[in-house]
Formats: structure tokens, C-alpha cells, sequence
């Protein structure tokens, strides 16, 4: 058997002391944090300096339960974990015999969609991917400490850990607590990242920005400004903070590091409008009584932070709204007809979309938090009125026309509204308006409600397509059916009749 011997590594870019256990499965909750598809964590040290407690540690953190049974594949040389967040392999190659063995192990094929987890991994000598990140744990001074130093020579691998390392030195100066324990939550699209923090009986979310203008592509920092994303999570605050004066359930912040893109919030619990992935009437009820509140409320356009900054609330303007509708040419008709979008095509498509705006643009106008829908609206059990529905993801709230929100909700993107509960909401909402004292025409709105509902469509078509293709999330595929049901439910209204015969022209 080949000795082992660390092999040749770029010099340390971190030396960490871990004090205790508590601090090792510390480390691993913190790169558990950062891990994803194609990753390679190597775990060298001798026996007993902590490589197995790490190991059991990560893993338990990515599947989300504290009792998993993580045996030891010193035997079976390699453990396959298939965890719904992350698919992980655990190798251990103490008793390889040859380092070339290791290609009947399966590592680079596990690599293409999975993260893979090493120990001994010197035994594979020069074979393993020269991007993989090293950790050398040896017995500390004292006893019962250990030394990790991490390697890699992949630079990347720095900024990830650094980063996620400075996310643990904000939640201890904020919570101020020893125990403090990070999970992942399943989040949204965007390129946030969301955990759960729990200390002792307290339970929080984190939400980390990690992203700037200055690190973004430049066609991504194009879009964002187009469409009127939000830059960075001041807007969670100063929405958050406007909903919450009004006496809806948006999450309290108990702090916040707007610089580093770090906020920490109220946890509102997991549990949405919908079960086993079907609409709850009661729910979506409560969720109509939300949006009519808001509606009846003139938010401002301007809002002051506690920092003393100001935040400016943007329009949802009409080349806004046309760039959205625009993703539909750019993903969605070349997956549906194999071929690109001519200049002709788009200037027709474009043409037909601002006549429409221009037909609602006396509709009313107001706040739209755009993704008032089922991921993001959670059922507060026990709560009473507008308090059993908690918001979140509303940071890209603009003001536009507030039709595009009740589309969110009885056209959900997520779950299937059939047109006889859809029908029941809509004048829900309206009865709803009445009662706050606001008469609504419902013909008017109506008419905002279909053009607001084929644009939104027409976006997420897209970008569930581009979630696919470009980002390599092709579970978005699915629902496109329900998409492209909705769509044809809302091109039977006569105002979109020109809209449906280009559809019916362009993509059948």
C-alpha cells in the first residue's frame, strides 16, 4: 500500500485552531453553507485528528438532519449520499491499492452533479482535480484542539471561504451566543442565498446578497437595470419596514450589514399557502384580503432608512415591462421552435406589447412586490386577519400598475389554480376593495388584470427556460405547462386578441 504522504501543496492561505468538537462541526456547518455541484473537499490528517467528525458533520448538515446515520466507507471505499439539496459522495481511500483505482470509484462522474468528500486523500496521488480544496487537520498544542490549514490551487476556493467565514463572525457579534447553528433553506431563483440560524430555542434567517454591480456580468447587470431589480438588500429593509407599518406580516430585521450584503431577520416558518403542492383555499383567501390592504394604501415613492440613507422605490415603467416580456423571445420561443427571434419578429412583438400598456396606463398604480405568490407567502398558523399571511422575497418592489400582483396569486407560477377558484378570487379582491371603502370598475380591472397576466406569463416562460438552459436547473421545465395553460386562459380576453394571433404565428 502507498504511503501516506501529503502531497505537494501550495503554501496555506488559512490556518484555523479548532478548540474543541463543537468548533470542527462548526467548520463543517460553515462550508456545508458554500457548497455546491463539482465540488471537492480533501481531508488529510492522521487518525483521530478530526477528518471523521468533519466528515459526519457536513454531511448531516446537507441533508438537514442531526441523527443521520453517516457510516464510514473505509470498507466500501466510496458512500453515496442522494440528498435533495445537494448530492454528495463520501470516499475513503485508506485501503486503495492503486491510485488508479480510483477511476472505477466513480469520482469524476459523481463531480458532474454532485460534491464529493475525501479522506486519505493522498493515496490517489496526482490523479484527483488540481481545483479541489485541501484540508490538513493535525493534532493541536493542547489537548483536544486541532490545527486546520486549507489548500488549494484554485483561488477561487479563498474568496468562498472567507466569505462564508465572515458570515459566522457576523451572526457571533449579532446574536452574540456561542451555540449558533446554520441550515440551508431552500430559497428562490435569484443569486441570493437564504439559511435558517438557530440558537438554543430561537429560530432566524439569514439572507446573504453576494453579489454588486461590480461582480456581476455585464449582461446580467444590464437586465437587472432594465427591469428595475434591486442592487442590493437596503430594498429589504425599506420595503419590509413600509409593510410592516401598515400592519402587515413582513419579517422584522434584527441586523443588518448592508455592506457586506448580511441580514438577519425573523423566521416565519416554512409552511406556504399550499400543501402537497396543491392551492388551500382558505389560504389564498387570506392572501386576497393582503393584496386588497396594500392596495388601499398609497405607499411612498421615497423611503428613509434607520442608517439615514433614503431608498428610492422605482417605476415599473413601460420599457420595463416590455424588457420582461422580451425574455420570452430570447428563451422560450428558441426551446419551443429551435430558431432565433428575427429584428423583424421582436419589433413586431414590441410594437404589440407597448399598445397594450398604453390601453391600462390609467389602471391604478401602486406598490407590486412581483412575486406575490405561493413560495412567498407563509401561512402563520393560529394568527387572525392579514397577520396569517408572512411576506417575504419583496425586495424588487416597484410601482406599477397593482393588477400585476393579483395576477402573481391567482395565476400561480407554483401550483395549479383552476379558473372556478381563480374566478372566486378575483371578486374576492373586489368585494374586498369595496369593503376598505374603494369602488373598483371591475371591467377596467379586468382589462389591467389579462395585459398584466400575459406579460407576467411571457416572463416567467422565459425565465423557467433560462433556468434550464443557462443555469442548469432544468426541474423549472415542469412548469411550463401550467404556464402555458394560463396563458391560453388569459388570451380568450378580447384586448389580447392581436397578442394571441402573434403567439399563435410565432410559437403554434
Amino acid at each position: 500500500m502507498a504511503s501516506h504522504q501529503l502531497r505537494d501543496l501550495p503554501t496555506p492561505f488559512l490556518s484555523l485552531l479548532l478548540k474543541d468538537e463543537s468548533d470542527t462541526r462548526q467548520l463543517a456547518e460553515d462550508l456545508a453553507a458554500i457548497l455546491k455541484p463539482g465540488d471537492l473537499l480533501c481531508l488529510s490528517g492522521d487518525l483521530g485528528a478530526g477528518k471523521s467528525t468533519f466528515s459526519r458533520a457536513l454531511i448531516r448538515n446537507i441533508a438537514g438532519d442531526p441523527d443521520l446515520e453517516v457510516p464510514s466507507p473505509t470498507f466500501t471505499l466510496v458512500q453515496p449520499y442522494d440528498l435533495p439539496r445537494l448530492p454528495l459522495a463520501h470516499f475513503d481511500l485508506y485501503r486503495l491499492e492503486e491510485p488508479e483505482e480510483l477511476e472505477e470509484l466513480g469520482l469524476e462522474e459523481n463531480l458532474e452533479d454532485s460534491a464529493a468528500l475525501i479522506e486519505w486523500p493522498e493515496m490517489a496521488e496526482d490523479l484527483l482535480p488540481k481545483s479541489a480544496l485541501w484540508l490538513q487537520f493535525r493534532h493541536g498544542g493542547d489537548e483536544g484542539t486541532r490545527q486546520v490549514e486549507f489548500y488549494s490551487e484554485d483561488p477561487v476556493w479563498g474568496n468562498r471561504i472567507f466569505a462564508t467565514l465572515e458570515v459566522r463572525r457576523f451572526l457571533k457579534t449579532a446574536l452574540n451566543a456561542g451555540q449558533i447553528k446554520r441550515q440551508h433553506l431552500a430559497g428562490d431563483a435569484s443569486l441570493r442565498t437564504f439559511e435558517k440560524i438557530v440558537v438554543g430555542d430561537e429560530h432566524l434567517v439569514l439572507m446573504r446578497w453576494p453579489f454588486s454591480d461590480a461582480t456581476l456580468p455585464e449582461n446580467i447587470r444590464s437586465y437587472m437595470d432594465k427591469v428595475h431589480l434591486a442592487k442590493d438588500c437596503r430594498a429589504v429593509a425599506a420595503i419590509g419596514g413600509e409593510l410592516r407599518k401598515i400592519g402587515l406580516r413582513a419579517p422584522a430585521i434584527k441586523r443588518a450589514d448592508f455592506d457586506k450584503g448580511l441580514v438577519l431577520s425573523e423566521f416565519l416558518g416554512s409552511e406556504t399557502i399550499v400543501i402537497d403542492g396543491k392551492p388551500v383555499a382558505e389560504r389564498y383567501f387570506a392572501a386576497v384580503d393582503v393584496l386588497a390592504a396594500m392596495h388601499a394604501r398609497k405607499f411612498p415613492e421615497t423611503v428613509d432608512l434607520d442608517t439615514g440613507e433614503t431608498y428610492q422605490v422605482p417605476a415599473y415603467s413601460a420599457d420595463a415591462l416590455v424588457s420582461e416580456a422580451n425574455l420570452l423571445l430570447d428563451w422560450y420561443l428558441p426551446e419551443k421552435t429551435g430558431t432565433e427571434a428575427s429584428d423583424q419578429t421582436r419589433a413586431e412583438f414590441e410594437a404589440l406589447w407597448r399598445g397594450l400598456l398604453d390601453g391600462i396606463s390609467e389602471a391604478q398604480s401602486g406598490w407590486v412586490l412581483r412575486d406575490f405568490h405561493s413560495p412567498n407567502l407563509l401561512w402563520q398558523v393560529g394568527a387572525s386577519g392579514t397577520d396569517r399571511i408572512g411576506l417575504i422575497d419583496f425586495q424588487d418592489t416597484v410601482i406599477g400598475p397593482v393588477a400585476y400582483d393579483v395576477v402573481s396569486l391567482l395565476l400561480d407560477a407554483r401550483t395549479d389554480i383552476n379558473p372556478e377558484l381563480e374566478n372566486a378570487l378575483f371578486d374576492a379582491y373586489l368585494q374586498k376593495r369595496k369593503g376598505l371603502g374603494q369602488e373598483v370598475d371591475p371591467e377596467a380591472f379586468k382589462q389591467a388584470y389579462v395585459v398584466m397576466g400575459a406579460q407576467r406569463i411571457s416572463k416567467i416562460l422565459g425565465i423557467f427556460v433560462r433556468l434550464a438552459r443557462r443555469d442548469n436547473k432544468p426541474a423549472y421545465l415542469g412548469h411550463l405547462p401550467r404556464m402555458e395553460g394560463y396563458l391560453d386562459r388569459v388570451m380568450t380576453a378580447p384586448i389580447l386578441s392581436d397578442l394571441k394571433d402573434w403567439y399563435q404565428r410565432h410559437i403554434g
